[in-house]
């Protein structure tokens, strides 16, 4: 039988090739830049993907203050917690959130889009928001990616 074989290739915590990488969150849309980063995170860009392995770079994302929202979402966007007591569940508006904790809405955004699992536990410890334009991870070098690139 003349034909080709190849072998499929599972990527393991030991043979990732895991990048950092920047993203401006200066003027975006908040749900798509979620998800883009999200994909990101996941590892869903690298041909290597393996859905059970963490093979997602590590996303620093700064001035997430800055982000937007579309149509009349900061004020009728509600965030719901409960304190777990009869009668506890909280709303906060996005314009509540945002006045509050500025990161906690790209958080949120993000946390939503990777798996409710283990995985996603440890995906979300690779993701860093800042809310200025100054972050922590200088010595890490993360490489400036444009989101428009990414599909």
């Amino acid at each position: 039988m003349n034909t080709l074989s190849y072998k499929t290739i599972s990527a393991n915590k030991n043979t990732v090739q895991k990048e950092w990488v920047l993203i401006d969150a200066d003027n975006e849309v908040l749900g798509r830049m979620a998800s883009k980063a999200a994909n990101l995170l996941r590892g869903k860009h690298k041909p290597n993907f393996t859905p059970h392995v963490d093979c997602g770079d590590n996303v620093v994302i700064i001035n997430a203050d800055k982000i937007r929202l579309t149509g009349n979402k900061w004020d009728a966007k509600e965030y719901i917690r409960h304190t777990g007591y009869p009668g506890g569940q909280r709303t906060k508006t996005a314009r509540q959130l945002m006045e509050k904790k500025p990161t906690a809405m790209v958080e949120k955004a993000i946390k939503g889009m990777l798996p409710k699992n283990k995985l996603g536990s440890a995906l979300f410890r690779n993701l860093y928001v800042y809310a200025g334009s100054e972050h922590d991870q200088q010595a890490q070098k993360p490489k400036k990616i444009n989101l428009k690139s990414i599909r």
